[in-house]
């Protein structure tokens, strides 16, 4: 097992269902879908300090296999402390090619204290 698989825990996708409200409108609800595998850590970058300052929320990179590839716009919960995270950048853009012996794909996350309504 390697250091970045063990770096790596349990989530799951987070997707937006419309109900209807009982009164000709709709509320949103939110329901928990496939689990996945990810290794989430705080972006410490000095333009990522100072963006936090100007009221950016915080970056995370999320790291997960090749197979999965994260999608802009995506929403997922970290299981171990129920943290939402908000995908921000294209799941296509950095990855490890086939040949590597490394199998990752990263993409650009915040963190949110809840979900949109």
């Amino acid at each position: 097992m390697s250091l970045l698989e063990e770096a790596m825990e349990t989530c799951v996708f987070l997707s937006k269902q419309k109900e209807n409200d009982g009164y000709g409108g709709y509320v949103n609800t939110w329901t928990e879908g496939a689990e996945f595998k990810a290794a989430i850590v705080f972006d410490t970058s000095m333009q990522a300090r100072i963006a936090e300052k100007q009221g950016v929320t915080s970056r995370y990179t999320v790291t997960t296999s090749r197979t999965l590839q994260l999608q802009y716009n995506d929403y997922f919960k970290r299981v171990r402390d129920g943290k939402f995270f908000h995908v921000t950048s294209d799941g296509d853009d950095r990855y490890t090619p086939q040949s590597a012996s490394l199998d990752m794909n990263q993409v650009e996350a915040e963190e949110i204290t809840s979900l949109p309504r």
